[in-house]
């Protein structure tokens, strides 16, 4: 290759690397193509909820009879498609003429959505509530007809399909100051196209459950489909994947639920032969969750009686769904406020009975929820620091005698005579009245607080868009630190929160090894070293674990960590080994001359050294 040769490939290539550079797009184009991608992907996502809709509308037709102008209400097929509303103070609901049900559900007042806009619950586009009626000739689908309005209020209306004096209607009315909605479906002198055997009315409803906080995968650990069975407890479907359940059991009410928000429909004439089903969405549509439940519900072809259902459309506030018992037609308790899941019964008593009345009675002065929360924490911890005194004392009487434990060790060097050396052991302690299960109370006591919280803190609509510090929202994770990328177990943020309740539980762990490495001897000392660096790696799970979840919770936990902290350090700041050393020797002095009974532990140590010294005698009897 000549000289010129390797000229002109230089050459090209320069003007290649400089067309390259120069032409590249700038970061504002860039972000603008990011953005048409999004908003593309959002809008085929949004087109595959609305042919699953169209899908599912001609399955339920394609049960009914062929489409010709002998059908009862032919004359109600054609006709364009409208919106007629209801509203009180609490609630805009949305009836389409179009099949003549629910389908657009917008909350009044404080809750908005994170872009600012009233909280919106059902659409047009992805929700359906359809229902059918067996009839002679055919089969009547209410989506397959322009329903009339009539009897239009702010807070009633009646939907109809006529023909002479034969109607099927659909009474509705939105309570005042309520998010209660009552609708009828009844039939007037439909005896010419209803049978007696026309009494089921088959039911199926779908909605696509739409991300409205700031944590999609948070959010949608809250999303999901819950049901109450007649006369017994609430159940629901898997909330990590697609899920779909056959139900035998009578159903009170079917619950579409996302983490704040509900809307449950409920059947007072019970529901029955149901099928439910949950599909994961899509995080780019902004889809937590597609759910469906299909089921019928009795209905009176002659018109004597309705068929009476009630549709929840608002928040997951526990004391506001108890007071909608208030609101029922027939006397049933509907147990609503189970839509708030405080947890596995023992968590659900805590958070029913000791929590829940704390946080009313603070939150009733007024205060902000930081503070709420911080006063919380406080009432917890004096209510449990009788028991924390009571385990820092057991731990540090253990580490004034830990000189006669080292002296048990010297005396018993050997392995084989371990179960001895530890008899005698539980014999000082029980002479000088420690227990070395003292030091476990607290755990006990707070373990379970600490669980409930976990449950509670996140399904408190309190703290919803309620500001502390520098968290704008205490229901989600507090992101002043953010970045663009997704990163790998941490994703786009760093909770400060979060950061502080890990570093107070490191040093909570620091200070509760060293406790108990001072009250420990021999192989215990060593095995407690080997257990460290376990307990230090929980900290740091935690990190992983709550860095996207409520900044509130993990306040709460930092604020109690820190507070147990300063116990630690009060109670032994106060203590002194050697004043406790001599009440020791006195409880011991008075003592002396009582007969001792063993404890449990004790009397097993004792039979298992008995056991051994037979097996050993045993074997020496054999070598002879």
């Amino acid at each position: 290759m000549d000289k010129n040769t390797v000229t002109g490939l230089v050459l090209i290539a320069g003007v290649v690397i400089g067309f390259s550079y120069f032409s590249r797009p700038s970061e504002e184009e860039i972000k603008a193509w990011e953005k048409q991608q999004e908003e593309q992907q959002i809008k085929q996502e949004l087109q595959k909820v609305q042919q699953a809709k169209r899908d599912s509308l001609a399955k339920v037709q394609q049960l009914a009879a062929v489409t010709d102008s002998t059908k009862t209400f032919f004359s109600s097929r054609a006709g364009e498609e409208k919106m007629v509303y209801l509203k009180n103070n609490h609630v805009k609901v949305g009836v389409s003429t179009k099949g003549g049900t629910v389908s657009f559900v917008e909350l009044q007042g404080k809750y908005k959505d994170q872009e600012g806009k009233q909280v919106t619950l059902l659409t047009p586009q992805t929700s359906q509530l359809a229902f059918s009626i067996d009839g002679k000739q055919e089969n009547f689908t209410n989506t397959d007809y322009i329903w009339t309005p009539t009897e239009c209020t702010d807070s009633t209306l009646t939907m109809q399909l006529a023909r002479g004096n034969s109607r099927l209607l659909i009474d509705y009315k939105l309570h005042q100051d309520s998010y209660m909605l009552d609708f009828n479906v009844r039939a007037e002198n439909m005896g010419a196209y209803l049978t007696n055997t026309s009494n089921k009315l088959h039911l199926n409803w779908k909605d696509a459950c739409y991300q409205l906080e700031k944590g999609y995968d948070f959010e949608n650990r809250y999303a999901v489909l819950q049901w109450k069975e007649k006369g017994d407890d609430t159940d629901d479907l898997s909330i990590a994947g697609n899920d779909e359940k056959e139900i035998e059991e009578k159903l009170d009410w079917v619950a579409f639920k996302n983490q704040f928000f509900s809307c449950v429909l409920i059947g007072h004439e019970d529901f029955s032969s149901a099928k439910v089903s949950s599909k994961i969405g899509d995080a780019k549509s902004r889809i937590l969750k597609t759910y469906e439940a299909e089921m019928q519900t009795k209905f009176d072809p002659s018109g004597k009686e309705s068929t009476h259902m009630q549709l929840y459309l608002g928040p997951n506030d526990f004391h506001l769904l108890q007071d909608m018992n208030d609101f029922g037609t027939i006397k049933k308790d509907l147990d609503l406020e189970e839509l708030v899941d405080l947890g596995w019964p023992l968590f659900k008593w805590i958070n029913r009975w000791f929590i829940l009345n704390i946080f009313d009675w603070l939150t009733g002065f007024g205060i902000s929820m930081g503070l709420v929360l911080l006063l919380l924490t406080l009432v917890i911890k004096a209510i449990v620091y009788p028991a924390t005194r009571k385990s820092f004392m057991s731990s540090a009487r253990m580490r004034v005698l830990k000189p006669k434990m080292e002296a048990l060790n010297q005396k018993y060097p050997n392995k084989e005579d371990a179960m001895k050396k530890q008899q005698e052991m539980m014999g000082i302690y029980q002479e000088y009245g420690v227990s070395p299960m003292g030091g476990c109370l607290p755990m006990l006591i707070q373990m379970p607080i600490f669980i409930a919280l976990f449950n509670f803190v996140p399904r408190a609509i309190q703290l919803r868009g309620e500001s502390f510090l520098w968290a704008d929202d205490l229901s989600a994770y507090d992101d002043l630190i953010r970045w663009n990328a997704d990163l790998w177990l941490i994703g786009d943020h760093l909770s400060i929160f979060c950061v502080l309740f890990c570093a107070t539980n490191i040093i909570n762990t620091v200070i509760s090894m060293r406790q108990q490495s001072n009250q420990m001897t021999g192989d215990q000392a060593q095995q407690m070293k080997a257990m460290k660096w376990m307990m230090y790696l929980m900290p740091v799970m935690f990190f992983f674990m709550f860095n996207s979840y409520s900044s509130g919770l993990s306040y709460y936990y930092f604020i109690s960590g820190l507070i147990s902290i300063l116990i630690m350090w009060y109670l032994r700041k106060t203590t002194d080994d050697t004043k406790l050393l001599a009440e020791l020797e006195t409880y011991r002095e008075k003592h002396k001359n009582d007969p001792k009974k063993m404890s449990g532990l004790a009397q097993r140590l004792e039979a298992i050294q008995k056991q051994q010294e037979m097996m050993r005698q045993m074997q020496q009897q054999k070598k002879k």
